[in-house]
Formats: structure tokens, sequence, C-alpha cells
């Protein structure tokens, strides 16, 4: 790691707390059907997949969400809520040892399979949390799957990333908690942890 002039972060359970399950769940509820089926609609649709690799807009989302669940009279808001509910809290001294990277001379990123609706609300919380606006803030730039179209583990979001940031692999490190993630990133090169609850990133990166 003494080479390490790049750092890419996941988002979700490396900067910011998540409960995936707790969308589906909330949906559920709303809908009063068994959390089963609406596990089994979700996923055999792709929703995730639809959404996060930019097939569907916002607004096509929602529209998706009341077709697919056949509630056709719910608000923006409330299918916003229900996708949000498992984007949880964002430890503040994760956000302090952002920053203290970034003072040393590290250049940071950020590497998300996310949606636009989650990334709104990821900044809403940041600012309730730090008084930090936007993500944008933190990072040199954020590379978002559903705006480049790919999600990962597939090996070309990681080659976009290195080519678009002008990265040398052996000089970048990359946080993620989803292993699959990981392994395909050091396929390209590129140095790896492993991020696993209980542990933080703030441990993993102690040294730096």
């Amino acid at each position: 790691m003494k080479h390490i002039k790049n750092i890419i972060f996941d988002l979700g359970d490396v900067i910011i707390n998540i409960d995936v399950p707790l969308a589906a769940q909330s949906f559920a509820s709303l809908t009063q059907k068994p959390l089963n089926e609406i596990q089994g609609l979700i996923h055999q649709n792709e929703v995730f997949k639809k959404f996060e690799t930019g097939q569907l807009s916002a607004v096509q989302f929602r529209d998706y969400i009341r077709e697919l669940l056949q509630q056709h009279t719910w608000s923006d808001e409330t299918i916003d809520q229900a996708w949000n509910s498992l984007l949880l809290d964002i430890p503040p001294q994760r956000i302090q040892k952002l920053q203290e990277l970034a003072q040393k001379g590290y250049r940071l990123f950020l590497l998300s399979n996310t949606s636009s609706i989650h990334v709104e609300e990821v900044n809403r919380i940041l600012y309730r949390t730090v008084g930090i606006e936007k993500l944008d803030s933190l990072f040199e730039k954020l590379f978002l799957s559903y705006e480049m179209g790919i999600m990962k583990p597939t090996p070309d979001i990681y080659e976009e990333v290195l080519a678009q940031a002008r990265l040398a692999a052996h000089e970048t490190l990359f946080l993620d908690d989803n292993a699959d993630n990981i392994k395909a990133a050091a396929t390209c090169g590129i140095q790896t942890i492993h991020v696993q609850k209980p542990v933080s990133m703030i441990e993993y990166l102690r040294d730096f």
C-alpha cells in the first residue's frame, strides 16, 4: 500500500450505512402484500438493475413501480420514501477521514451502483449530518452506475474509471463491502480492501 496515490470508495456501507432489504419491506408494508412476493417482483423484474444502469429515469422508475405493484395512485413522494428507506446514517467520522485523506494529497473518487433518487437523498443526509451539501465536495469525481450505464462488478466499469481519471491501477486502492466487486477490481490490477462490518473504512485506512 506504500505506493497508493488514489483511493476509490464505494458508497453503501462504506460511506453511508445501508440496509438493502428495507426497501422491499417498505413497499410490502405499503401494499399490504407478503414480503416474499414483493421481493420476488423486484428481483424477477430487475428493478434495481434497470434503475441503477440508467435504463429507467426517475420518472420512468416511479411509473414502473406503480405498474409493477398495481398502485397507480401512489405519489412520487411515497415511492421515493420507500425506495430511500434503505439509506440509514453517515457517521461524521467517515467524512472527517475523507477530508484528512484529501488534505494529505490522496486523489479521492466515488464508484457506486446507485440511482438518482438515492444520490439526492444521500446528499440530504450528508447536509443534515455535517453541513456539506453534496458528495461532489468530498471527491474529485463521482462515478455513478446510472450515469455510466454499467454496474459493478462488470470489469469495464473499473477500466472506465481508470481511463477517465487517468489512474495507474497499481497506485489505486478500492474499498467496497461486496466481495464480487472487490474481486473484479483486483482483476484490473487495482489494490483492494474488502470492508466488512463491524469494521469501518476508518479502521481499514488508519495507516493512511
